[in-house]
């Protein structure tokens, strides 16, 4: 096994809020998670203690981060700061997106 390089077998696999897929991989510091967010998906309403930042890679989604939303395309940023809720729903069709998570998610490792 490769210290740099890991295998899909070293990959976390998880379902979250019903029928979203997501891959993961941690580091000591920071996780980095592939979501693939069906188009009937809904990442509902919730809060986690970790930072998270990432970008949209395919599709577009509602964001909607505290009080402020906005719709998102490939190659577009956010930042969720440790505590603030936030909810994603795709628009019309699947979405990919990257997500960054410092510290690491254990519960997705």
């Amino acid at each position: 096994m490769s210290r740099y390089f890991p295998e899909p077998d070293d990959y976390g696999r998880h379902t979250v809020f019903g029928n979203v897929p997501i891959i993961t991989y941690a580091g000591q510091q920071i996780q980095l998670s592939f979501v693939d967010l069906p188009a009937d998906s809904v990442v509902d309403w919730h809060a986690h203690p970790q930072e998270q930042m990432g970008m949209v890679i395919t599709g577009r989604a509602r964001f909607q981060i505290d009080d402020e939303e906005k719709i998102l395309g490939p190659g577009d940023m956010y930042r969720i700061p440790g505590g603030v809720r936030h909810r994603v729903t795709p628009v019309e069709t699947p979405c990919h997106v990257i997500d960054v998570f410092s510290p690491v998610r254990e519960e997705y490792r």
